[in-house]
């Protein structure tokens, strides 16, 4: 057992590696985005017949999706789904204000609750599907036979 979690411990700190590294860039690259989430908006109206996504929804929905997987590999690491949720909050924020200082980027506080949102889906299931598992895993061996 102690040997599985070390092993998915080092698989966790090297998705968290990974996981900064490209959100990092993402987050912080002086350039705007705006021209992504336009075309992505145009080809859901055109070619997919969806209407009513601005741009500022599909923005909503990119931050929400960046920060799952911060909430499962921070659930995963800390075993504890609200420290991971916490963490990622914080580094939303901190993300935003050094965003602040990027000429070509605007802070919001959507962004803040888009990337938090994301972060508790994330340990959602990360409780769901691992925690969750390994709880019982845990307890069937230590029923007596």
């Amino acid at each position: 057992m102690a040997d599985r979690d070390a092993t998915r411990r080092r698989w966790v700190i090297g998705g968290l590696a990974v996981y900064a590294l490209v959100v990092g860039v993402i987050l912080l690259a002086p350039i705007s985005y705006s021209g992504i989430v336009h075309a992505i908006g145009d080809w859901l109206m055109r070619d997919l017949g969806i209407g009513g996504f601005g741009s500022g929804w599909i923005e909503f929905g990119a931050n929400i999706l960046m920060f799952v997987p911060l909430g499962f590999l921070l659930t995963l690491l800390f075993r504890h789904h609200w420290y991971g949720v916490v963490l990622a909050l914080a580094l939303s924020a901190a993300a935003e204000v050094a965003q602040s200082i990027i000429p070509s980027r605007q802070t919001s506080l959507r962004d803040i609750l888009a990337n938090t949102l994301g972060a508790v889906l994330g340990a959602a299931l990360a409780w769901l599907f691992v925690l969750r598992r390994d709880r019982r895993s845990i307890a069937s061996e230590l029923e007596p036979s």
